[in-house]
């Protein structure tokens, strides 16, 4: 059986070198290329030296193209310009596509969507397994406790972490409206500093941590009179990331034109 090629977008990056090794590491899979941006220091690196996995006789490419060419799935965890620039691409080249960005605005949230109706693209801001079933627990707990109960989501991540909150945060904050059958965006709050007033009944606020290295914590409360439940997920290291995004793209390597996200892929 021929192996399942797979590119890479963003390849120096954190991220980009977990998928690499990812890759290299799982059986019917074989990195059909990588790319950075113009004008960064590992364009024309050996993609084996750059991922620590000695020499592939694979250089980091500037310009994508022939990598989407190649590849049956690309992988994208970079940013909102770069993955919806990276989705034009993939529609042009008829290129299924695997996107873990986050950060992105209602006009590269069009974008995906409008691209997704001529390729497959699995989207989500999260693709660990665990982060994915704590988010339908969210739900569900959502569901059956009333607005008695409070709801905060609390996230921390590294110091260099650009956005907030995070996508992460997000998908739970957002399963957790689900639940209670509410628009998320009018419930949201986040940011509170100074004279905020009493909270309000049916909030669903968000609070996010900066420093070290911690690839990410989240915590779901449900905070009540006298009685508090606290859902959390830990992530101490981001192959955990990589290995969801990996298995993505498995799935997504015979899928028909479609927006998925991590639910499909997990049957949940």
């Amino acid at each position: 059986m021929t192996d399942l090629q797979i590119g890479v977008v963003g390849c120096a990056g954190r991220m980009g070198i977990n998928l690499l090794r990812q890759i290299t590491a799982s059986d019917g899979c074989a990195i059909a290329g990588g790319s950075e941006r113009p004008g960064h220091d590992a364009v024309g690196q050996d993609l084996g030296d750059l991922a620590g996995l000695g020499s592939l006789n694979m250089m980091v490419d500037a310009d994508p193209r022939a990598m989407f060419e190649r590849a049956a799935v690309v992988l994208d965890f970079t940013t909102p310009a770069a993955s919806v620039a990276h989705a034009a691409l993939a529609v042009e080249t008829g290129t299924n596509l695997v996107i873990g960005t986050t950060g992105m605005s209602p006009a590269d949230d069009e974008a995906i969507s409008q691209a997704a109706t001529k390729i497959a693209i699995m989207r989500e801001g999260n693709m660990s397994l665990g982060v994915n079933v704590l988010a339908q627990l969210t739900k569900r707990l959502a569901s059956v406790l009333d607005d008695d109960f409070d709801i905060e989501i609390v996230e921390m991540h590294h110091r260099y972490k650009v956005d907030a909150p995070s996508g992460t945060a997000y998908i739970l904050g957002r399963a957790a409206a689900a639940g209670r059958q509410v628009d998320h965006d009018a419930a949201a709050t986040g940011g509170r500093h100074g004279l905020t007033g009493e909270r309000r009944r049916g909030d669903i606020g968000y609070a996010a941590l900066r420093g070290g290295n911690v690839a990410g914590e989240h915590t779901v409360i449900f905070a009540a009179d006298d009685e508090r439940i606290e859902l959390t997920h830990k992530a101490t290291d981001r192959a955990i990331f990589a290995r969801g995004g990996l298995r993505a793209a498995r799935w997504l390597a015979d899928k028909e034109t479609g927006l998925y996200g991590m639910a499909d892929v997990l049957g949940l």
